[in-house]
């Protein structure tokens, strides 16, 4: 008996140990495996600081600092031959930024009309979506980049024959040419009461609303898009009659051989622009339609029989009930929009891959510094992109009672 107890006190205190409880366990497991890898990295960048020692190649970021000495075709800041490596990363980040945020806003709106269109009740509507979706998703998107470059862009007329509209707008072989809006000094006030006389729509509407209900005990529903579309147009409208006009115009004018004055879209930017938008949209729209069709019909049969139309019942019932399932595979399309973008040196779109990684890095060696901060661009603005959509799949989740 005595024995007995001894074996089960034994027992008792070794499963007592802190060897025995899992989370202890996981912890020191987690801290070796992350005392490996701190030592394989730091074995890393020590052998790769001493190898570009030994062959007299200077690392840091000092670089940075001295005079690119070459132009870029389009800046969205102030740029010249004497800036600065600094500076040409700048550009190179606002140009990748422009046409990734672009190219997702054109890429939504088409994926949704041809997601919807591909549910057409219309045969020929609904095989249109279908062609445009097997066609554009199965093309490398680096052949649609060519085609749209090459082929199409390259396809039209010289400056002096450029087609044209209205005389303001020309499109040539050299870009698309747009009048440049230049802001004048009341352009601030009005944007101010502009935005004072949204709050104030805004509130009144829900005060109506808030009325309506009261006297009928129905939440009634009131559509905000038209008056606001009105404001939005009337307003700018009403300031000019008022105090005159808060924007002036700059038309492009053919000077010599080329246009001077105006806004420019150059082709590189147009033909990326398309292909990204394009290619995407057709990943979309097949997002759209499973997430449409994974809304059960019962939500459809019960809005038809409230009075709702087919475009109500699909604007107010289905497309908020589908976009919880839209929203997660959607979130991979713009991530993958962003890096595609990459694809920009191809056709020497002055992106960040094609001026900082490319030209800047072959005039400074610093292939480290140059990689490691356009990968970080990188990753800082997928990083960010997935946290605003989770952020809105988060506002977008449906709470149940």
């Amino acid at each position: 008996m005595k024995l007995f107890n001894r074996t089960f006190f034994h027992l008792s205190s070794a499963k007592s140990s802190i060897w025995y409880h899992s989370r202890t366990r996981a912890w020191v497991f987690q801290v070796l495996i992350a005392g490996v890898v701190i030592w394989g990295l730091s074995y890393l960048i020590h052998n790769t600081l001493h190898n570009l020692e030994q062959r007299g190649i200077t690392t840091g970021f000092d670089f940075l600092a001295t005079e690119a000495g070459f132009g870029i075709i389009q800046t969205l800041i102030q740029y010249d031959e004497t800036s600065s490596y600094s500076r040409t990363f700048v550009v190179g980040l606002l140009n990748t930024l422009l046409v990734s945020g672009l190219g997702i806003v054109l890429a939504t709106i088409l994926g949704f009309m041809i997601g919807i269109a591909r549910l057409s009740r219309n045969w020929l509507v609904a095989k249109l979506a279908a062609v445009y979706i097997e066609i554009f998703r199965n093309l490398p998107l680096l052949l649609q980049i060519f085609f749209w470059y090459f082929v199409v862009l390259r396809g039209l007329p010289s400056p002096r024959q450029s087609w044209q509209w209205q005389e303001m707008i020309f499109l040539n072989i050299r870009g698309l040419y747009l009048p440049k809006l230049i802001l004048e000094d009341g352009f601030i006030w009005v944007v101010v009461s502009l935005l004072v006389a949204i709050i104030f729509v805004k509130g009144g509407f829900r005060l109506l609303q808030g009325w309506k209900q009261s006297q009928t005990l129905v939440r009634p529903i009131f559509s905000i898009f038209y008056p606001a579309a009105l404001l939005l147009m009337g307003w700018p409208l009403l300031t000019f009659f008022l105090v005159g006009s808060p924007l002036s115009m700059e038309i492009p004018k053919l000077a010599g051989f080329n246009f001077r004055g105006g806004f420019v879209v150059i082709p590189e930017l147009m033909a990326l622009l398309m292909a990204l938008s394009i290619y995407t949209a057709a990943f979309i729209a097949e997002i759209v339609r499973a997430g449409i069709q994974a809304v059960p019909s019962g939500q459809t049969e019960a809005a038809y029989a409230l009075g709702l139309s087919r475009g109500a019942t699909l604007r107010l019932v289905i497309i908020p009930q589908a976009m919880r399932i839209i929203i997660p595979p959607l979130t991979s399309q713009y991530l993958n929009l962003t890096k595609n973008s990459s694809l920009a040196t191809a056709i020497g779109y002055p992106d960040l891959v094609s001026i900082f990684a490319g030209t800047a890095l072959n005039q400074t060696g610093q292939a480290i510094e140059i990689i490691s901060m356009t990968m970080a661009v990188y990753l800082v603005i997928s990083l960010f992109i997935s946290a605003a959509m989770n952020w809105y799949n988060y506002k977008m989740r449906l709470i149940e009672k």
